[in-house]
């Protein structure tokens, strides 16, 4: 049957080629949608007519006074497949809207099948979204996993190497997002929405691109998309294994720096040590070493410069349009404060921890 919220929709739609008033039945004669809305609600006997005949009702002046809720016009059954599913009705003299009749009939039915296509594909998107997080959390597949991903066209037995994709705009919606990407993927790759901004990606790994040419690969689906896009990328797994490489790539998001949009998780070296540090114990760590110019952002922002220029005096004063005396002072004060020379090795690594934790823990 039809539904009142797509029959709207469909008068909104021939509302832009027709002037004429326009109303749509369901198939027990109920006005669901009309351009005059005061109709919408009533019987109109002539739909009712017209769902029983399967066929075009003529309506004239004189049915006016012998049928229920109708006006003079032309009443045309709509179809979905081969059942009646409602009927559009034209208000006007039936010689003058006739001609409007089959192409509005046809209008309406091909809105339909729009519409089922995409209730079916929404149905496809969220079946595969409730399979891919039940692959990831069961730690055995019984049949019916199996047949499930079968019937989804899911192929559990190509190995995998899952990348993680955040959305950096956060104002896409799911269908459109994976529908450009399915277009441009291999036949066994999967992709799903995972949150509010991101997306997985689980490539078959059946024949591994190297890493320079999956690079290649995920920068040309980033063009394509004309979207801000980063990625974290894990290693190659077993199918039974996809929660491991679903680990390494949100791991592998996480260490994405600012200037960056993409990491691997077998580049990684500090990071699997500071991902693995609970949180608690980071923020102590940084509590007995950065305390006392927590709130001192100048000083923050000045050993962050100073590591990031590779601790040249020069470049550092630079970049923060200070003079080099300045800088000198700044660290001076760093020191003091902290008990933490910004220029021995020891020192420097402490500091330097304390600022990553800092970047990626806080606002």
């Amino acid at each position: 049957m039809l539904q009142a919220s797509l029959a709207k929709k469909i008068v909104q739609e021939v509302r832009k080629l027709l002037n004429e008033e326009i109303v749509l039945m369901d198939t027990n004669g109920i006005i669901i949608a009309a351009t005059n809305y005061t109709r919408i609600g009533q019987f109109h006997e002539g739909a009712l007519i017209t769902c029983r005949t399967e066929r075009k009702l003529i309506i004239t002046q004189e049915d006016e006074k012998k049928l229920t809720g109708v006006k003079a016009g032309i009443n045309l059954p709509i179809f979905s497949g081969d059942n009646v599913v409602g009927v559009i009705g034209i208000t006007g003299s039936p010689e003058a809207v006739s001609q409007y009749g089959e192409l509005l009939k046809k209008m309406t039915e091909l809105l339909i099948k729009e519409n089922i296509y995409m209730e079916e594909t929404s149905r496809h998107i969220r079946a595969m979204e409730t399979f891919v997080f039940d692959w990831l959390e069961l730690r055995e597949w019984d049949s019916t996993f199996i047949n499930r991903g079968e019937r989804l066209g899911i192929d559990l037995t190509v190995p995998r190497q899952l990348v993680m994709v955040k959305v950096l705009q956060n104002q896409l919606t799911s269908e459109p997002f994976i529908k450009k990407w399915q277009n441009t993927l291999e036949n066994k790759d999967v992709m799903v929405r995972w949150g509010q901004d991101r997306f997985l990606l689980l490539l078959d790994a059946n024949k591994p691109l190297e890493k320079k040419q999956l690079k290649q690969k995920l920068n040309l689906l980033k063009t394509k998309m004309k979207e801000e896009l980063i990625f974290g990328v894990g290693n190659i797994v077993s199918a039974k294994d996809l929660k491991k490489t679903f680990l390494q790539a949100e791991r592998a998001l996480r260490s994405v720096k600012e200037k960056d949009w993409i990491a691997f998780d077998d580049d990684l070296t500090l990071e699997m040590i500071m991902d693995d540090m609970r949180m608690e114990t980071k923020m102590l760590f940084v509590e007995r070493t950065l305390k006392p110019i927590l709130k001192e952002h100048e000083l923050l922002d000045t050993i962050k410069a100073y590591f990031q220029y590779d601790y040249s005096i020069k470049e550092t004063a630079n970049h923060l349009h200070i003079h080099i005396n300045t800088l000198h002072y700044r660290l001076k004060k760093a020191e003091e404060l902290t008990g933490l020379n910004p220029k021995k090795p020891r020192d420097q690594t402490i500091l330097y921890l304390c600022l990553q934790i800092l970047d990626n823990n806080t606002n």
